[in-house]
């Protein structure tokens, strides 16, 4: 690649887009569409506004069909590449799977791949946006609340996905956490920007997975909202590097998510 890859959209797949509306609403701020995007055609596709006016990503209804097939809630992040299809080649060379295979969308080609381990994530090559052909997607902060701010796989061999990003999406791998007997807790950069870590499998986690942190302005506050709003919380907050707190969680139609931002009592 001749660039790193970023992050550049996140997809909310839920078997109920009114209630998911609902809960973020409260927990993040966000404003979930009340009706589907007539851009996104049969699909029901809805897009996640922030209160500054931009888009946070998009929620996808899983209707009948989909949740048959075995589809279920769950967040799902985009990697923008130069090419779908010639990064499609080289993914299922070196032991990575073709979920979906790479379609022309309005606003670019896609395709769902899964990592040699069997993470699932999104390729995209987008179209700029009109007016706009160096547009960048700002649907990722390192700092700004109602953005994702850290991107984390939890993986079954994180010495092989290591690899495996670095040498397919042009990311750095420096720094790590010790987690004890579990191992370590390595960051990822993409430039310049520490986007995330990469950790190994805990008990509790079914497979690999990408799981991914929402900015929030406090997190005592959004610890509340999560719990009355009928999510589940699976990790308090908890201090993490540089101050602030991080929690995790499991919105009400079951969706794995994080939660990050400063506590302000």
């Amino acid at each position: 690649m001749s660039k790193p890859a970023h992050f550049i959209w996140y997809e909310l797949m839920t078997s109920d887009p009114a209630g998911a509306a609902a809960f973020y609403g409260a927990v993040v701020g966000w404003t979930i569409a009340r009706h589907a995007d007539p851009a996104a055609g049969d699909m029901d596709y809805r897009m996640i506004g922030r209160s500054d006016g931009g888009n946070a990503g998009g929620v996808l209804a899983l209707n009948a069909d989909m949740l048959a097939g075995g589809a279920r809630p769950t967040w799902m992040g985009y990697l923008e590449v130069e090419d779908v299809d010639a990064a499609i080649d080289a993914i299922k060379a070196d032991g990575g799977a073709v979920q979906m295979a790479a379609m022309d969308i309005p606003v670019g080609r896609i395709a769902m791949v899964t990592d040699p381990q069997g993470a699932p994530i999104y390729i995209m090559d987008p179209i700029p946006p009109e007016g706009a052909p160096e547009g960048a997607s700002d649907v990722f902060s390192v700092t700004e609340p109602q953005r994702i701010r850290w991107n984390e796989l939890a993986t079954s061999d994180p010495d092989a996905a290591v690899r495996f990003y670095t040498g397919h999406f042009g990311w750095g791998q420096e720094g790590e956490m010790p987690m004890g007997e579990l191992g370590a807790y390595r960051f990822i950069q993409s430039g310049d920007d520490t986007i995330g870590a990469v950790m190994p499998l805990m008990a509790g986690y079914p497979a690999p997975v990408w799981n991914f942190y929402i900015g929030v302005d406090d997190i005592d506050r959004a610890h509340a909202a999560v719990t009355a709003n009928g999510g589940t919380v699976t990790n308090a907050p908890m201090e993490i590097p540089g101050g602030e707190y991080a929690m995790n969680a499991i919105d009400p139609q079951g969706a794995a998510v994080g939660f990050v931002g400063p506590r302000k009592a």
